[in-house]
């Protein structure tokens, strides 16, 4: 194993995911400076290739191009050197940011900022379910919507019923009242 390769990607990748705050857009320059134009591990080329790839597929941009640069320069130890380093900024940050509010928890400032938050959570939910409920009105229609509502609020308040239980069986009801459209699309 080439351990001066090995430490190169750690090195590359920890660097862009320090410096390239905002998630993937941000960290693309950043990443091709490092494997394009300081190391020369690809070209213009293959890397335009592996990022319109890239975006195709679910999941933060970072970790993907550093999983496949990694594997492909490094192998599998290149791979997870790279998917190590792009994520370990972020882990550190959080470990700190915790620490701090554990640390400091009891200070009235931070508790005013726990109870200022609640509100503004509150209202990102609540306008997220308005956004659902109208979805499901053009979906399901407002009285089968309304009913499923109903009875999802019934279960989890009155029977008690853990939401998990709740959201997969409407799940499951989703994927079975889709399958008859999609069939019936294909028998036309």
């Amino acid at each position: 194993m080439n351990w001066k390769l090995q430490k190169d990607i750690f090195i590359s990748f920890f660097r862009s995911s320090m410096l390239g705050y905002g998630g993937g857009p941000s960290t693309i320059p950043l990443v091709h400076k490092e494997v394009v134009d300081t190391y020369k591990w690809m070209n213009e080329d293959d890397f335009s290739d592996l990022l319109a790839v890239i975006n195709t597929l679910p999941g933060p941009m970072l970790t993907k191009m550093a999983g496949a640069i990694g594997y492909r320069v490094g192998g599998f130890a290149g791979m997870m050197g790279a998917l190590i380093s792009s994520v370990l900024p972020t882990v550190l940050i959080m470990i700190f940011l915790i620490g701090f509010l554990i640390k400091f928890r009891e200070s009235p400032v931070v508790q005013g900022m726990t109870q200022a938050i609640t509100p503004v959570v509150g209202v990102l939910l609540l306008l997220l379910t308005v956004s659902f409920v109208r979805k499901s009105k053009t979906e399901l229609g407002w009285m089968f919507a309304t009913l499923l509502i109903g009875l999802s609020v019934l279960f989890y308040v009155v029977l008690n019923v853990h939401p998990a239980i709740i959201i997969v069986v409407l799940i499951g009801f989703a994927l079975i009242k889709r399958a008859p459209k999609q069939n019936g699309g294909e028998q036309s």
